[in-house]
């Protein structure tokens, strides 16, 4: 993987770019992010905070539901064509040492994602197989 790492919307409307190695590449397969990405699961690139660098339009919130641990999920979405690129705080409010999530099909060169951590697995589609090796957890995982 080269950095910078770009992004965007299906509109063309939101640019980023990603500066900084990401933390952990994940997949999620709770049914929240099967809903939203109308898909099996979600890929997440969990990012410093401040690494995550927009351009173009400014990202509107979406709220999102809540975590199973009970806090608010907001998805950051384009304005024009609602594609939703990260969750988290509102951009530019992060606090020190913040992990954003980048949601990994809007990167320009995907080729290099490879999750290595699945969650929610007790709600993934019989047909995902799982690779050996991976971190698995049934719900969330603890990370206090």
């Amino acid at each position: 993987m080269r950095l910078p790492q770009t992004g965007g919307c299906l509109c063309g409307a939101v640019r980023y770019s990603i500066t900084q190695e990401p933390i952990r590449v994940y997949t999620c397969h709770c049914t929240d992010c099967q809903r939203a990405t109308a898909s099996a699961f979600s890929i997440g690139v969990a990012v410093p905070g401040v690494a995550f660098q927009p351009t173009g339009k400014e990202l509107r919130p979406a709220p999102g539901g809540v975590t199973a641990g009970g806090r608010p999920k907001t998805r950051w979405v384009c304005p024009d064509c609602g594609i939703c690129l990260c969750g988290g705080v509102k951009i530019g409010t992060e606090p020190p040492g913040y992990t954003r999530i980048v949601r990994g099909g809007t990167l320009d060169d995907t080729s290099w994602l490879m999750p290595t951590t699945h969650f929610w697995t007790r709600n993934k589609q019989p047909w995902v197989i799982l690779p050996q090796g991976a971190e698995i957890y049934e719900t969330q995982a603890d990370r206090s």
